[in-house]
């Protein structure tokens, strides 16, 4: 499709004087999400995987469930790149009130939402989940770090994982954005009719609202995350029964709630 990153040159300024410096710089590209024909959202994103981008966004966000999408076409344009999502009619023609045809800058995974109902709509309780050792959660991002390529090039980008109980990281995406990636994962794991509720979710950023959102939304019960939540992701997580890990990094985890599916080991601080 498009190169998901550029070599530039620049000059590196300190204290022993000027060199000329060689980077590799993360594209991102304007990709419009349309259901029908409609655009529903435009969001800068890495020009990568994006069926599995408009399948995960689509979940999330309530356009429309992986079942009910007949097909998805990736229409590159000389403005930017379409993702083509067609449903039956019914489906989008209920789709009036969240319809999010603006920009949306890469941190912000709200934008285009028109009311508090939507930006804080009230979220499913997950089941049982499965459960994880603690030194699995600890070294989840570790594992994570083995499949950022991009990230390694531009040291630009974030990530998203799937990881298995007992089994090594299974599947992961990356994005200049990080709702863009988890919703890359979203839609790679329904894709691949791997099911959500057998691992958990790990991300190589803060967990904010919508990062709670999407994954309860998509039917993970375990969220682990590299960096801290906000004080609402957390009373979401509790309210919809999410595992959320937080700070995995360094050898150490924080737990903050339903630490009922991390089996601690005996050496672990009561």
């Amino acid at each position: 499709m498009r190169a998901t990153s550029h070599s530039a040159r620049g000059l590196a300024l300190g204290p022993d004087g000027a060199r000329e410096v060689a980077r590799t710089l993360a594209e991102e590209v304007p990709i419009a999400i349309t259901v029908n024909g409609s655009t529903q959202a435009v969001m800068m994103a890495t020009p990568d995987d994006l069926e599995d981008f408009a399948t995960g966004f689509a979940l999330t966000e309530g356009l429309a469930r992986p079942d009910q999408i007949e097909r998805i076409e990736v229409i590159a344009l000389d403005q930017g790149i379409e993702a083509r999502l067609w449903v039956p009619d019914q489906i989008a023609a209920a789709l009036g009130d969240r319809r999010r045809a603006m920009m949306g800058p890469v941190g912000c995974g709200l934008c285009g939402i028109d009311s508090l109902d939507q930006a804080l709509r009230p979220l499913p309780e997950l089941g049982a989940g499965v459960r994880f050792g603690s030194d699995e959660v600890v070294a989840a991002t570790d594992l994570l770090r083995a499949w950022q390529p991009l990230h390694d090039r531009t040291h630009a980008v974030h990530a998203a994982g799937f990881l298995h109980p007992g089994q090594a990281m299974a599947m992961a995406r990356e994005d200049v954005g990080r709702h863009n990636a988890l919703d890359k994962l979203i839609g790679a794991l329904v894709r691949a009719g791997m099911d959500p509720a057998r691992g958990a979710i790990v991300l190589t950023s803060r967990v904010s609202v919508e990062m709670v959102q999407k994954t309860v939304l998509a039917g993970c019960a375990t969220l682990i995350a590299v960096s801290a939540p906000t004080a609402h992701a957390l009373r979401l997580a509790e309210g919809a029964g999410l595992t959320l890990a937080a700070f995995a990094r360094r050898g150490a985890v924080e737990i903050y709630a339903h630490p009922h599916r991390i089996q601690r080991r005996d050496t672990d601080v009561a």
